[in-house]
């Protein structure tokens, strides 16, 4: 089905939304749902858990459309990421660190089954390190590695500068790397 606003950028959409458009919320959670699927599921490690995160924040906007503000020039996508990462940080702080789901990222079917089996372990063990960070490096780790975001979006979204993004980018790929030199 084609888009209603092929056309509209996301600003121009969301002044719509803030004047009660559904089709217009519609096209944003189309355009954007699995970007911070993907974001809120490396928080959460759960895919009910990260669908219903991603669900709550869009609702949020839906409720209150008027928390983005266009003239502070922040992208809806930058001020998004910032709306997930407090909702999951919130969550996570309400509950324990469960085990890590093995809903893990797809294996190449041209691997052989060993390989298959260690790629496997290996990605547990990245998340599970990933997830052991304290939760400013794993928020950069996230929206810089996984996210793909530049460094100053991410520091835009954590609300701090560069220059201590990328101290915790560079504290975070040190503990890694210590973590994780057995599969290295």
């Amino acid at each position: 089905m084609a888009t209603p606003w092929p056309d509209k950028d996301d600003h121009e959409l969301l002044a719509l939304v803030q004047e009660g458009s559904h089709p217009a919320f519609a096209e944003l959670v189309r355009r954007h749902t699995e970007r911070y699927y993907r974001l809120a599921f490396r928080y959460l490690q759960n895919r009910e858990a990260a669908e219903d995160m991603v669900q709550d924040a869009f609702l949020k906007l839906w409720e209150d459309p008027h928390r983005w503000h266009a003239d502070k020039n922040t992208k809806f996508t930058t001020w998004f990421y910032r709306v997930v990462v407090n909702l999951c940080l919130d969550l996570h702080k309400k509950k324990q660190p469960s085990e890590l789901n093995e809903d893990m990222p797809i294996i190449d079917d041209r691997e052989s089954a060993d390989e298959a089996m260690q790629r496997k372990q290996q990605q547990i063990a990245l998340e599970g390190a990933i997830a052991a960070l304290p939760e400013r490096q794993r928020t950069a780790i996230n929206l810089c590695y996984d996210e793909g975001l530049s460094n100053q979006d991410a520091a835009d979204v954590m609300a701090i500068n560069l220059k201590a993004l990328q101290s915790l980018v560079m504290r975070a790929k040190a503990t890694l790397k210590e973590r994780l030199k057995s599969y290295l």
